[in-house]
This record gives structure tokens, sequence and C-alpha cells, in this order.
């Protein structure tokens, strides 16, 4: 028959061997119902093309039909229906009665049709069938010796000073630590305000102790794909094993390992659940530590917190006048600057200002400077640089208060 013929899709809806006839479901919505013989192999799911002056069909791609597929594995299989899982639900279908699946097979299928396809005799987890996304670790490695130094940490001397012990001194002073048999410090949390330095802290250290060093933010794993946010953070503590030493630096822990509830997500349950596994799989003879910011410790899973686990914790604070002085001097040592600056002046004036607000006082100084010609900050692009940074902290401020047009959505998008 010329392919002209044929016009209308349609899709097998049924196949009724014994009355020898296959009902059809077109594409518009209506039914037919035609012999057995004029497609004797067609069956459950096929999709067809109708001829407009005959009930003859052909089999067509499945591609053209605009249903939206779906892959599961098979959980169960009941006397007259099969349970399915998809994604992190159960859905019931009909048995087929052309098809036989068996349970933990993987199978194509459609929300009318139920499966219609075998996959895999054993379940596909979904980063596996991932068109272009792999599952790789390296964008998260930062070479040893890649990272600040502590000459580059303004202030804070007690956090500094608490953070080498828990996290340099064990990796660097490994072997001692094992002859004495105590217990390995395996997480250590920072909490506190973000920009008060707290990554800036990790990869310091873990320069100092020549460790790797792993940063993920914890958005960043969050993957469309099930199961491949749980494989890559298990990837990431296998590469780890694997070295001399190793620093793993969550950020924003709170947004990747929330505190799990009746009503959590499938997923967020399974990621916490693989991180939890993953740092009780190594032992004190692993040379490894993790560590993990948040500003909101409470809403972290408690399992986390359990010993063994994140059970030790710095806070970073807010830098008090000397400590935001000595910010100010670290971090424009590498400046060109001429005259005498008022970092003490400024100090004082900044007080409930993070180690990121102050430093971005010298981004808006050398705008000043270089927009007037000049190849070095004077005391006058400081000062200049304080106030935008303060209106830039003052409109902030002003956007999250109740009732403003910012904190209502109605500010500029």
């Amino acid at each position: 028959m010329d392919d002209s013929e044929f016009r209308m899709r349609g899709r097998v809806s049924h196949v009724d061997d014994e009355a020898g006839v296959v009902y059809i479901e077109l594409i518009n919505g209506s039914s037919i119902r035609c012999d057995r013989n004029a497609g004797d192999d067609l069956v459950l799911g096929d999709v067809v093309l109708v001829g407009t002056g005959t009930l003859e069909v052909e089999r067509a791609p499945i591609e053209i039909w605009p249903e939206v597929q779906w892959i599961g594995t098979v959980r169960a299989i009941l006397d007259a229906e099969i349970v399915v899982a998809i994604g992190d639900r159960l859905r019931i279908f009909p048995k087929s009665t052309t098809l036989e699946f068996a349970v933990g097979n993987s199978v194509q299928g459609t929300d009318a049709y139920g499966p219609f396809r075998l996959l895999s005799e054993t379940p596909i987890k979904q980063y596996e069938i991932s068109i272009g996304e792999q599952i790789d670790i390296s964008q998260f490695k930062t070479a040893p010796g890649a990272s600040p130094s502590f000459e580059d940490f303004g202030g804070s001397p007690d956090i500094v000073e608490r953070a080498a012990e828990l996290i340099e001194v064990p990796l660097k002073y490994h072997e001692p630590l094992l002859k004495i048999n105590a217990r390995a410090v395996k997480g250590v949390l920072f909490t506190g305000p973000a920009g008060t330095g707290k990554t800036m802290l990790a990869q310091i250290i873990a320069n100092k102790a020549k460790a790797q060093f792993y940063q993920i933010k914890g958005p960043e794993i969050v993957s469309k794909w099930l199961g491949a946010s749980e494989e890559l953070i298990r990837k990431v503590f296998e590469d780890a094993r694997q070295q001399e030493r190793a620093i793993i630096f969550f950020d924003e822990l709170d947004s990747l390992a929330p505190q799990r509830s009746d009503e959590s997500h499938e997923a967020t349950r399974r990621l916490v659940g693989q991180l939890l596994t993953e740092m009780d799989g190594f032992d004190k003879t692993q040379n490894i530590v993790v560590i993990a910011t948040t500003n909101r410790p409470q809403d972290l899973d408690v399992a986390l917190r359990r010993p063994g686990r994140f059970d030790w914790q710095i806070d970073f604070m807010l830098p008090v006048e000397a400590d935001r002085q000595a910010i100010l001097r670290t971090s424009s040592k590498k400046l060109e600057v001429a005259g005498d600056l008022p970092l003490a002046e400024i100090a004082k004036k900044t007080e409930g200002w993070s180690a990121a607000d102050l430093t971005a006082i010298w981004t808006e100084a050398a705008l000043l400077a270089v927009v007037d010609d000049r190849d070095a900050i004077l005391p006058e692009d400081c000062y200049g640089g304080y106030e935008r940074v303060l209106r830039h902290k003052v409109s902030i401020d002003a956007s999250r208060q109740p009732g403003s047009t910012r904190a209502n959505g109605e500010g500029r998008s």
C-alpha cells in the first residue's frame, strides 16, 4: 500500500488472540478494532499507521508517538497486575497477556499502556542511561599547594589555631596518632555567617598539610538523574582513599543533607544515607578529614552529628575590630597603594561586617583609582570604597525588610 494512504497514527492498546482482533487507540483519542490478520505481528504498545480508506495497519517507529515514556523497575508480579517503581513512585498496571516480566527487570512503558518493552534483566540506574552525563569528579579536585596560605587569612587567630589542631595536625601526624591509638578526627563542621572565611581556611589547611582537596558545593551535586548524586559522593570518597592525605570539603551542607522526616523526598533520604555510609566506611587508618560548612546547623540531619561523623565544630563569628583591621591589612598587601591608608578608622566603622564585605572595599577603591587615571590606591579611594560597600549593604538590608518592594518581589528582576 502506498505511504500516502496512511494518514492516522495509532497505538496498540490491546491484543485479543482468541477473538483474533487488535484494538488501536488513534492519536485523535478515538479507538478502532481491526482483524488480527491486518497486523499479525503486532504487540501491545506498538505504534502503527492506519490507512484512511482501509483498516490495514503498518508498524511505525515508536518515536512518532508523542506520549511521554518512562523507565522503571518491576517490584512485584501479582495475579492480574504488575507493580513498577518509576523514580520514587510505585505504579500498578494490568499484566500483559503477551509479555512476561520478572521482578527486578528494567522496563520501558507509558502511563496509558504500562510496561511494553524489556530493557534489562536487572535494574538500570538512571545515571547509567543519561546521555552525555558522566560521573566525573575531576572538577571538584584541587591539587595540593594550589591554595592560599595562612598569611592570606587575616584576624581570628583562635579560629585558625583550633582548625589547625583538628585538621592539619591529624593529617600531618597520622602515623604517630595511630601508634597512640587515638580516635580519628573524621568530620569537622564550620558554622557561621556567610563571608567569614570558612572555605578559605579549609583551602589554606589543605595547602599547609599538602592534602588533596575536594571542594563540593551542595547544590552542585544534586543531579536530575536518580542515583547520580549518590554515585558522585561514593566516587569522591573512593578517590580520597587512594591519596596519602585528603580533605573532602562540603560547602552548604544543609542544602545537601537536611533533617530527614516522613515528608522528605526519597532523593534527599538517599543522599543523606549515602553520605552517612561513606563517613562510616573509612577508618582511622585512612588519612581523610571531612569538613562541611553551614550557617544553619540546626537544619542538618541529626545522624550527621553523632560520634565518628561531624562531632567537632568550629564557630566562625563576625570579626571584632582588631580582626577587621587585620583583615583589611592582609587583603591589601598585594595592592599598589600610596600613603597611609585609614585602616584603623575603617575598622571602627565596620562593626557587623564580614571578611568578604571588608575585602570588597579594595575592589571598589581600585575602580575609583583607575577611573582617575592612577596606578595606586590613595587614602581617599579607601574611603570611597568603604562608602560604596556601605551603600550596597544598606540597600541589601532594606530589600530584606518585610514590606519592602524587593522583599515582595516588586523590584527589578
